[in-house]
């Protein structure tokens, strides 16, 4: 009998979201995505629009996203389009909009958290924080939080370590990784990451940091013989959406959309520890490798002495040169939640 009723509870539930998709009025959105060679646009965002959205609506809802490596956008600039209405959804790195509002780069600090769940619960504690932000100043709404792999150094040669960046030209994408160089004698360069591999094959850096396993898809594996796997922070991704356009849904959108949004936000996380777990083994040319590319790199192991060096920099370098930029108020509130989440605390200068 309990089977039974189970089995009716199961199908009524079914019936329930049917009938609430066919219910939802035909609707279509223009959509600017992440960068096409990572692991988050492959296993996550691009399967979540052509896919997961189409199917869950029963086709009511439907999205053309296009990764914005293939629309030739400069990435800091993402946050602008979506305020002008360019498209309707916009994801980004949230650090690379920081020269617009140093909050945005506030609870991805390089170096700030090193694992996966530490990240998540920084970015949670701020969460507000940047919707408000974003809601204040650039007509746009916060939608989910997500990252990649840990950022780490992937350089031509093999490096020595910590010591060996002293002098070496190193692209970085935002200002808290600037920090964390500027203590260890390394000249930062900003660059897109579509440039990276020409320039990493050319010499123009002669290393460069991204993700463990982002590296290893877009190729960087081809230019680079070693990774020092020091982490540099989690390039947390946010989906954002214009206001205008989220205003002009109906109801019955809306709420299927912030249901959608929070089980993708579940993915993107649940997709980083694993990404996270096997990027050693694709970069050594082990399996198990299920989400990246067979290669041969050295990976140079962090030496307990420059592990205590980072933790010095990112608490002293990194937080005071983010406080600076951000000023006092931010600061104190970067102290009352990310910095109570991580049991940490910025100057207020």
């Amino acid at each position: 009998m309990l089977k039974h009723w189970l089995t009716g509870l199961t199908l009524a539930a079914a019936m329930i979201t049917g009938a609430a998709a066919q219910d939802l009025p035909k609707t279509q959105f223009k959509v600017i995505g992440l960068n096409s060679p990572t692991p988050v646009s492959i296993y996550d965002e691009v399967p979540f629009w052509r896919k997961t959205i189409p199917e869950a609506s029963k086709g009511a809802v439907t999205a053309d996203i296009t990764p914005l490596d293939q629309m030739g956008i400069d990435d800091k600039t993402m946050l602008r389009l979506l305020k002008l209405g360019v498209m309707d959804f916009a994801a980004m790195d949230i650090s690379k909009m920081a020269g617009d509002d140093p909050r945005f780069e506030a609870c991805d600090l390089a170096g700030l958290t090193l694992d996966p769940d530490k990240a998540r619960a920084a970015c949670n504690a701020y969460r507000g924080v940047i919707d408000r932000q974003m809601q204040k100043n650039w007509n746009a709404k916060l939608l989910a939080f997500g990252g990649n792999t840990p950022q780490v150094f992937w350089c031509r040669d093999v490096i020595s370590g910590l010591d060996g960046f002293k002098g070496k030209k190193i692209r970085v994408f935002n200002n808290t990784m600037r920090d964390f160089l500027g203590g260890v004698g390394g000249t930062a360069v900003s660059m897109a990451f579509a440039e990276v591999v020409p320039a990493l094959n050319n010499g123009v850096v002669d290393c460069a940091v991204t993700g463990s396993l982002s590296g290893n898809t877009a190729g960087w594996g081809e230019v680079t013989k070693s990774i020092y796997p020091m982490s540099l922070g989690w390039s947390i991704n946010v989906l954002a959406v214009n206001l205008d356009s989220w205003k002009r849904l109906d109801p019955k959108v809306q709420a299927f959309l912030t249901e959608q949004f929070k089980a993708y936000e579940e993915k993107m996380w649940a997709t980083i520890k694993k990404t996270t777990a096997e990027a050693d083994n694709c970069n050594t040319g082990q399996q198990p490798c299920t989400m990246g590319k067979l290669a041969k790199m050295t990976i140079v192991p962090v030496k307990p002495e420059e592990a205590a060096t980072h933790k010095k920099l990112v608490e002293g370098a990194v937080l005071a040169g983010w406080a600076k930029r951000c000023g006092s108020a931010c600061a104190k509130e970067w102290n009352e939640t990310v910095g109570k989440a991580l049991g940490l605390t910025a100057p207020t200068p």
